[in-house]
């Protein structure tokens, strides 16, 4: 009898422990089921980071005011949220999603600037590996290929390098692409179409490389006037070496 009885009460202590276990996993579900915060993750080429955590935040919290711990996960305006940040000059992609626990997750992918096209007298633009222009940041600097030149500065204005001169970007490409033409070429003069010119880290001489056509072909020979006529006549013997005509190495 006695047995019996402890039975019964353990079994009833199981039950309600079951049934306390059962109400706190609605209430934690019901929970769920509502906004409980917000994550955000900024993609940082090379550690670099032009769209700031803090400035996300701020934006949010500006813009979507309603967005409260609490509200309803139905009631989360996550396409206007990516359209807000995708607005931002910085930010290429925003992806905003909820996960099971009510959590907001915040994925921004930044533009990567390739080049930054200079201006004396005006503000700077950073040109993307897309071809877009963009602003430059107060908060970091870039290194890349400088770019200037009244041509150049068109470019800038117009707001698009691929859609006016794709063979620019097919320069900048093969340059910021090869370690060896990375590390030499500091900038480009741009000042027509037809005209670049092109400054280096070692040695003064001018390249005048003309127009962003035949690419491979022209820098094969700034390569001969590197290793064939620069050990023998000195790195002072020349002011200006042209390749802007095929087939032609022309040193002054």
């Amino acid at each position: 009898m006695r047995k019996a009885r402890v039975k019964k009460v353990v079994t009833f202590i199981i039950l309600n422990l079951v049934l306390i276990g059962f109400i706190g996993f609605v209430e934690k579900q019901s929970l769920y089921k509502t906004y409980q915060g917000l994550e955000v993750s900024i993609d940082g080429e090379s550690g670099v980071y032009f769209v700031e955590e803090a400035e996300v935040r701020k934006i949010i919290e500006a813009s979507f005011p309603e967005l409260k711990v609490g509200l309803r996960l139905g009631e989360v305006p996550l396409k206007g949220i990516e359209d807000r940040i995708s607005g931002h000059p910085f930010v290429k992609l925003a992806d905003a999603t909820v996960g099971q626990k009510g959590i907001l997750h915040l994925m921004i992918n930044q533009y990567q600037p390739i080049a930054r096209i200079a201006r004396p007298n005006a503000a700077d633009g950073y040109i993307t590996t897309e071809g877009k222009v963009i602003p430059t940041s107060s908060s970091y600097t870039s290194r890349v290929l400088i770019l200037e030149g009244p041509h150049a500065e068109k470019l800038l204005d117009k707001g698009d390098v691929i859609s006016e001169m794709p063979e620019l970007m097919d320069l900048i490409r093969f340059i910021s692409e090869d370690e060896f033409w990375r590390a030499q070429i500091t900038s480009l003069e741009v000042n027509s179409a037809t005209d670049i010119r092109m400054y280096q880290q070692v040695g003064s001489q001018v390249i005048e490389f003309g127009d962003a056509w035949d690419i491979a072909d022209k820098f094969s020979r700034v390569k001969i006037f590197y290793k064939e006529i620069l050990p023998r006549k000195g790195w002072d013997a020349y002011r200006r070496v042209s390749v802007k005509f095929k087939d032609q190495i022309v040193c002054e």
